[in-house]
């Protein structure tokens, strides 16, 4: 047989180190330097594995044209070892295998750069683990693998996966991201289930993975989790797992005990705060008091202190300086001191008319609302000079048969259902089995006579008459080519087209299908308030309140009472009197800067808390 001569067998011959030199044919001319000396570490471990190639040049010495990072990281093993011929006595002459010609020397050059491939990942991981389980410590593998102590800690800590997840991962399958997602299983049939549903699906997402795998887990930043700590629900018994690969990446796997610990400490809660004297203390379990449990209550508002002249004008002083991002820690702590004793407190003879609802907010922390007064406490207040002016007469905190005009007009309350709709089946895409579930049900004997979905081409309006401040989900629009008429030959086509596309385009299809079709409740549903919770659908993620989409669409009053409650102002400070001297339309634009314009909200002091419970906020009507 004959053979090219570019590929004919070139002899190994043995230089001295000190004959070797960098070819400029090598295309490796720049090397990381911490690279190489990781590979140096390998060297001094486990010898030369690999053969250098060069080409003899015409003063005898040898130009390394493929082995460039060998060569760098031999003249760098003996650098930091100078006795390393005493350990390794065959590197007193290194192995070259010599290229007969320029030519086949270039085309060395060229193949060992191109087919040079780095270990899979799945194989890195069994390696590592196969030298750790042989008695191997962690740098010793890294001087092995010439790669750094880091990344040998970050392939082992997928080293216990299951079998199957690393067979997917060295196939190609899954992504090494998605990988990673498998070490919070602790179902070893459910990580399975999970990796049949991954595999091969480039749309797989990592957090979608962990949800599947921890259907009942809630994160260490969850406010619960955060309210009632690690350290305690460990003390109680509670279980935890731990993402190796996400900061903060801690899962709390006992719900039910989380919500218990939570309740009492909330309920210790609320022993605290009717020790101040309220009549009445109520627990809110969400994460903030809601316009609907608070609109029929008449609020009372601290007695103000009238500052001192020094400390009124220490006051502006620190005030200046904090609007020019100018003021310290400590003239922060000042200024919030100074800030609640302007404030002023709640008489006792206010707290015995009033109550207060206490609650966790989205941050983890405990926080109250006081000073309400509830109807039936009303007239009592009024006669104790309790409630004056306005607040005593207006219809609005009257007594308990008084039932005030609803802010929301018929209008504004159908565009509200259509944008919670809209949240609703937008994260219902993400919920495949879920809606799978509900097709199964709603098509069963046991569903009854009510339909769980409309199953007819006609589609739920999901998109508001006035659709500011929404942000569509634009696979629930089905408009496009695909939704034109065809005929019976061009839908026979477009079927088998579909089939062909495999049992995940199909499913995907379905689940989208099938979102699209969920109708709002005519009235109060149970199951579509399970729906909504199980698929974590949340109204401000697709819609946020603007001044043409809704403020500008209730009455003044209701702009007023949203504004008191969302900024904590004093609602006889300037601040709040100007803001009620302003236009309606006026106000419903200052509102949507409230939710939408930093600075705006760095105006009227919206700190951490206060933006949590704007960001917190729902219209009352859904």
């Amino acid at each position: 047989m004959k053979t090219e001569k570019n590929v004919v067998a070139a002899p190994v011959q043995y230089f001295p180190l000190d004959r070797l030199y960098l070819s400029d044919m090598n295309p490796r001319q720049d090397a990381d330097a911490e690279r190489i000396d990781l590979l140096a570490d390998s060297i001094i471990a486990c010898g030369l594995i690999q053969n250098l190639a060069g080409l003899a040049d015409a003063d005898g010495r040898i130009a390394i044209v493929a082995g460039g990072r060998r060569l760098r990281a031999l003249i760098r093993a003996f650098e930091k070892q100078p006795d390393l011929l005493d350990r390794r006595p065959e590197l007193a002459e290194i192995p070259v295998r010599i290229a007969p010609d320029d030519a086949t020397a270039r085309a060395w050059a060229n193949v060992e750069n191109a087919v040079r491939e780095a270990l899979n990942p799945a194989d890195e991981i069994r390696a590592f683990a196969k030298m750790r389980d042989a008695g191997a410590d962690v740098p010793t593998i890294a001087k092995t693998f010439a790669t750094s102590e880091a990344a040998i800690y970050r392939r082992l800590a997928l080293s216990d996966l299951p079998a199957p997840v690393l067979d997917a991962l060295k196939a190609g399958k899954i992504t090494l991201n998605i990988a990673k997602a498998f070490t919070v299983a602790n179902d070893p049939d459910l990580a399975l289930e999970v990796l049949a549903e991954v595999e091969g699906n480039p749309h797989a997402s990592e957090h979608r993975v962990k949800a599947r795998l921890q259907p009942e887990a809630v994160k260490l930043t969850d406010r619960r989790a955060a309210f009632v700590g690690l350290d305690a629900y460990t003390a109680a018994g509670g279980e935890v797992t731990r993402d190796l690969f996400e900061e903060n990446g801690t899962y709390l796997r006992n719900p039910d005990l989380l919500d218990r610990l939570f309740s009492e400490k909330l309920e210790d809660a609320a022993a605290a705060i009717e020790a101040e004297g309220w009549k009445w203390v109520e627990v809110i379990p969400e994460s903030y008091v809601s316009y609907n449990i608070i609109e029929k209550l008449t609020r009372l508002y601290k007695v103000e202190v009238e500052l001192t002249e020094e400390q009124a004008e220490r006051y502006d002083e620190l005030a200046e300086l904090y609007q020019a991002d100018a003021l310290d820690e400590e003239g922060g702590a000042e200024l919030e001191a100074l800030q609640e004793l302007a404030e002023g407190d709640y008489t006792d003879e206010q707290r015995q008319h009033a109550g207060a609802y206490v609650y966790v907010n989205s941050s983890g922390m405990v926080d109250a609302s006081r000073g309400y007064v509830r109807p039936e406490d009303h007239a009592a207040a009024v006669e104790a000079k309790i409630l004056t002016g306005f607040a005593a007469s207006s219809g609005h905190a009257g007594s308990a048969d008084d039932t005030p005009k609803s802010p929301y007009n018929a209008a504004l309350v159908e565009d509200m259902r259509r944008a919670r709709l809209h949240a609703v089946q937008a994260a219902l895409l993400a919920k495949p089995e879920l809606a799978l579930d509900l097709l199964a049900f709603g098509l069963s004997a046991q569903s009854g006579h009510d339909s769980v979905f409309n199953i007819r081409p006609d589609r739920a309006n999901i998109t508001p008459e006035k659709a500011n401040g929404l942000t569509p989900e634009p696979r629930l629009s089905g408009d496009g080519e695909h939704h034109r008429w065809l005929d019976d030959e061009e839908r026979l086509t477009a079927f088998t087209d579909f089939q062909a596309e495999g049992k995940k385009a199909r499913n995907a299809a379905l689940t989208e299908g099938l979102a699209r079709t969920l109708p709002y409740p005519m009235q109060k549903s149970a199951l579509f308030d399970h729906i909504e919770a199980s698929t974590g659908a949340d109204l401000r993620q697709v819609w946020t309140p603007t001044a043409e989409g809704f403020f500008k669409r209730v009455n003044a009053d209701y702009l007023d009472s949203l504004m008191l409650d969302l900024t904590g102002c004093n609602p006889t400070g300037n601040g709040f009197k100007s803001w009620k001297a302003m236009k309606k339309s006026a106000k419903a634009d200052a509102l949507e800067k409230l939710f939408t314009d930093p600075d705006y909200q760095k105006a009227w002091h919206i700190d951490v808390e206060k933006k949590a419970r704007i960001d917190a906020w729902r219209p009352g009507c859904i």
